[in-house]
Order: structure tokens, then sequence, then C-alpha cells
């Protein structure tokens, strides 16, 4: 029996953005042509983290980059290769004939800007003609530009940094997300009559302008609710400086803890405040709540 062949998209895809949604497209076409699996091939760790010896705030994790991918996209197969020390020094040969070897690659899609191997000597251009030679398609995607601007991952991040999640939209195509299971918290939105759920953002991920968002709210049953979003360290709680996510479902009674949940960022409402009294907060959530309603009323049905 012959093993299927795939056809790989083959890059870090971090916010998987309207550039890497061309070669998630490319992809799909030719592993339909050669009736092969659409998959990507993807690293756990920024190549830069290792190569630099920067870190690289991430716009999202590895599981949020392979949620993406499957939502958005609709490939499944996704791989991830564990990017170390080991993976920095391989030749770029080596690297290629490995990935087409083991996982019987039949077409790779790559980046005009994607780099391998030792030294990031292997180019797009030096993997085209290698893939040429082992009997290998290869395509070269050309960048993607909006408003004159090249979709990038850098772009978007300094985007997300600001709070500009509706032109952070634009360029990812799609709304910048948090997936993540639902904590326990303090319970104080329950005492000041608005439960939230609380959620993390995971090591290494770019956190945005603290504040509060209009934010749409995804639970495992499949559900959607518009929330007020909250980016921060809950000045009026708390003296602490430890970055939580508050999302207030509108409409909405229940216990969600130990959940997964997927929060949406739509829009920047206003900057995070310390409040004097509970009851000061509970009014400015209420405003909140009526704003967040009032921006998906218009926005929805446009």
């Amino acid at each position: 029996m012959t093993e299927i062949k795939r056809a790989i998209a083959l890059g870090f895809f971090d916010g998987v953005h309207l550039g890497h949604g061309a070669l998630l497209e490319q992809t799909k076409k030719r592993a339909a042509e050669l009736g092969a699996i659409p998959s990507v091939l993807s690293f756990d760790v920024h190549p830069d983290t290792l190569v630099f010896g920067k870190e690289v705030p991430l716009i999202n994790s590895a599981l949020g980059r392979e949620e993406i991918i499957r939502r958005c996209y609709g490939i499944d197969n996704v791989v991830f290769i564990h990017f170390n020390k080991h993976t920095m020094r391989m030749p770029w040969q080596e690297f290629a004939d490995t990935i087409i070897e083991e996982l019987n690659l039949a077409w790779i899609v790559v980046g005009y800007d994607f780099c391998f191997g030792y030294k990031g000597e292997g180019t797009a251009e030096k993997l085209k003609a290698y893939c040429a030679e082992r009997g290998v398609g290869c395509d070269i995607i050309q960048p993607v530009t909006l408003d004159g601007h090249v979709v990038s991952s850098t772009y978007i991040r300094s985007l997300i940094a600001a709070g500009d999640m509706e032109q952070a939209t634009r360029y990812l195509g799609h709304p910048h997300t948090l997936q993540d299971t639902v904590h326990s918290g303090y319970h104080l939105g329950t005492k000041i009559g608005a439960p939230t759920i609380n959620m993390r953002f995971p090591d290494g991920v770019l956190i945005p302008r603290h504040g509060v968002y209009a934010a749409k709210v995804f639970l495992e049953d499949g559900s959607e609710h518009v929330a007020v979003t909250n980016v921060g360290v809950r000045p009026t709680f708390s003296e602490g400086d430890r970055v939580t996510v508050e999302s207030h479902l509108l409409n909405y009674a229940g216990n969600l803890y130990g959940r997964q949940a997927r929060v949406e960022f739509h829009k920047f409402l206003r900057p995070e405040v310390k409040f004097d009294t509970f009851e000061e907060l509970k009014a400015q959530i209420r405003r909140d709540a009526v704003d967040a309603r009032y921006y998906f009323m218009n926005t929805d049905n446009e």
C-alpha cells in the first residue's frame, strides 16, 4: 500500500496572518491537485530565541497557532518540530532531506523570506532548486501587502501592543484570540454582581495593551457570547503585577472552571483604571457592557 503524500506549508506562522494565509491556501490547492494531505510544519520555539539570543514576544502559543490554522483554514495536520541547538546547527540540505523523507513530502510551500539551516544559509530559492532535484514541488509565496504595508508578524505585534485590535484584525484576517482553560479567580467579580471567567496569557506570549475590550467568548459547547474583557493587574483589587484576563460574559450564568474557552479581542474600550469603591467599578462595568453591545450591534450588522 502506497503511503499518502503530504503537501506542507513550512514556517513559524506567528499570528497566522494574511501572509501566512496565502501559504496555507496554496498548500491546500497543491494537496487537492496531488491527492495529498494538506499539512503545516512549524517550530515550537521561535528560531530567533536561539539564533540571536533574544526573546520574541509571540502573538500566539504553539497550541494557539494550531487552533487558528484548523479553525480558519481547515488544515488539521499540524506538525511541530522542537527547535533546539541541534536543529539550529543542521545544514540546510540535511534539514530538507529529513522532512522530505520523514513526512513523505510531495510539495513544499514557503514564504519569500524563509531561511533555515545552519546560519540561515538555506533560502527559499535554494530550497526550490533542491526540491526540483529530489522530485518534490516547491512554491515560493511573495509578500502580501495591505495599505502599503507588508503583512508581517512584527507589524501586527506592534498593533496588539498598542491595543489597536481593529487594525490587527484586518492584517490577521481574523480577530486576535486567546485560548486557555478557565481558571478559578478570586471571585471578586461575583461579589460585585459581574461574574467573570479568568484566563492567562501563556509565558512568552505578547500581552495586549492593558485595558478593557469589547470581546467575544466562545465556549466548548460552540456557543458565542458578547463580553467585556479586562487585561491587566486589577488595580482596584490587587497591589500585585500579575496580568490576568477577566471576561464578563453578558447575559450568561454558569460555572466554567476547568473548561476551555476562546476570547476574541475586537475593540479597545478604555484604559485600566483603579476605582475607589466597588460601586464605582460596578457602574463602570455596566457602562462597558453598554459600549460592547453597541459596538457589536453596529459591526455585526455591517
